[in-house]
């Protein structure tokens, strides 16, 4: 019940806008056409389960390798914002910064699984959007996003001659933008959470240093009361064994 509790229509909305953003299917069909215009065959089913398959492994198995590297959720967020941001430029400036040169033996698997589905884009951000979104909603965005995936690779050409070249162009600028906004808010968000994080440890730090200072002070007094107990009681003994003495006398 806690599972589905964290179920948010807002997140889950937010969240499959930001990876449809970043896989970019519609953005990818000139790739995909281009892939079977040389005759290399395309399994939109076969791609879409395998992609299904590497992005819950990472949703789910992706903190236990960072913690392998010793990296926090909010520091690989914070990185995979920069990446987010320099991927929503190549969208919006129509530059290409990441090069994606792979065998092509395999259409299927390489280039459309990986990286344009299931990539090193997908994987930062299912992490990122971890450490600020519910588990549920994520589940739920990568399931609608890999039905669209599933539609748009059995449908490329109709897609295709429905939009048209300008409707592709303009929609890719579209979401481009979202994607920077994305990106940014992302990186506000984490670095926010890390100072926050490094604020509370530092008033741990120091609320362990005044613990330990108020020890050692209160031992240090208890030790100068013990000290000056002792010295009274000898003082005491002193002046007694001096009476004793004087009344031997």
């Amino acid at each position: 019940m806690d599972f589905f509790s964290g179920f948010s229509l807002k997140e889950t909305l937010s969240t499959t806008i930001t990876l449809f953003a970043v896989i970019d299917i519609i953005g990818s069909i000139p790739v995909i056409l281009s892939l079977r215009q040389k005759k290399l065959e395309v399994n939109p089913l076969k791609a879409t389960l395998i992609s299904t398959v590497l992005l819950l492994m990472f949703l789910f198995g992706g903190n236990l390798i960072l913690e392998l590297f010793n990296v926090d959720v909010n520091s690989f967020a914070v990185a995979g914002s920069f990446i987010l941001f320099i991927m929503a430029l190549e969208m919006i400036l129509d530059i290409e910064i990441f090069k994606n040169q792979g065998p092509l033996q395999e259409a299927t698997l390489i280039p459309i699984v990986f990286p344009l589905i299931a990539g090193p884009a997908s994987f930062t951000t299912l992490l990122s959007l971890c450490s600020i979104n519910a588990t549920i909603n994520i589940l739920i965005a990568i399931c609608l996003n890999l039905i669209w995936v599933y539609l748009v690779l059995s449908m490329t050409s109709r897609i295709e001659k429905f939009l048209g070249k300008a409707g592709i162009y303009i929609t890719r600028k579209f979401f481009g933008i979202i994607l920077l906004a994305v990106s940014v808010g992302m990186c506000v968000s984490n670095v926010a959470m890390f100072i926050s994080k490094m604020d509370k440890s530092d008033k741990v730090e120091q609320t362990v240093e005044k613990e330990q200072t108020d020890e050692k002070t209160a031992v240090m007094d208890n030790s100068i009361l013990e000290d000056k107990e002792t010295a009274d009681a000898e003082e005491s003994d002193n002046k007694g064994t001096e009476v004793e003495t004087g009344l031997e006398i």
